[in-house]
């Protein structure tokens, strides 16, 4: 079972990132596709949503672990961000403020960051709309927030049910957000491409009106599970 990892007051500054090449390939493929590629692994919890239609990412995480209703930490984070980076934040506990808006976007574009995902809440939807910012996280919330506590910066977090390292890889759209471990983006990535040359020689079938009973075979096993059709 995983737990949440309480490490307070660090920020690490070196980490190992994925390779961008493999970034770039994982990048082309849509959340589900990456998930299922994984053995159905990996998936951040349904109430992660994006703060506005259409919002896509992907990128090394950056991880912070913050205090519930203070967003210092991820202002520190922001001197650790690298191009492409996506900043990943959980909380100490359960919380759905108002962390991050229009100026701390502004801030991590800046620095080259290609998005955040949050445990807890976003604000500013409109302007992060309008800058093109994608955001996903569990609330939007106009509630502000403090900043005094000490939280972490790239250690390992659980965010909404998954477990993030510094340095892995984390794809999101409108289907959810799901996390590719670093040492696996490779092998994950070939997966996906299987899966998706796989699914377009179906996709072909289905439009030419071929029906799934039929494609899957499953038409004995219904039978043998005494399905009866009445008319």
């Amino acid at each position: 079972m995983q737990t949440r990892v309480n490490a307070l007051g660090i920020v690490k500054r070196t980490i190992e990132r994925t390779d961008p090449a493999v970034v770039e390939r994982l990048s082309h493929f849509g959340v589900a596709t990456l998930h299922e590629a994984m053995g159905r692994t990996g998936l951040m919890r349904s109430h992660i949503r994006p703060a506005y239609a259409g919002a896509r990412l992907c990128g090394n995480a950056v991880t912070v672990l913050a205090q519930p209703g203070d967003n210092l930490m991820l202002h520190v984070a922001a001197e650790q961000i690298r191009q492409g980076d996506i900043v990943v934040v959980a909380c100490t506990v359960e919380n759905g403020d108002g962390m991050f808006g229009e100026l701390l976007a502004t801030s991590y574009r800046a620095h080259g960051a290609g998005g955040l995902v949050s445990e807890a809440g976003v604000r500013d939807v409109a302007a992060l709309r309008e800058m093109g910012f994608p955001v996903f996280s569990r609330a939007i919330s106009a509630k502000g927030t403090a900043r005094a506590t000490l939280g972490s910066v790239n250690v390992p977090v659980i965010c909404a049910g998954a477990l993030v390292n510094p340095g892995d890889v984390v794809v999101a759209d409108d289907d959810g957000v799901v996390v590719v471990p670093r040492e696996i983006a490779a092998q994950t990535a070939d997966a996906a491409q299987k899966r998706e040359d796989n699914e377009q020689g179906k996709r072909e079938r289905f439009a030419k009106g071929e029906l799934g009973l039929d494609m899957y075979q499953m038409r004995d096993m219904l039978q043998q599970a005494g399905l009866k059709y009445v008319d």
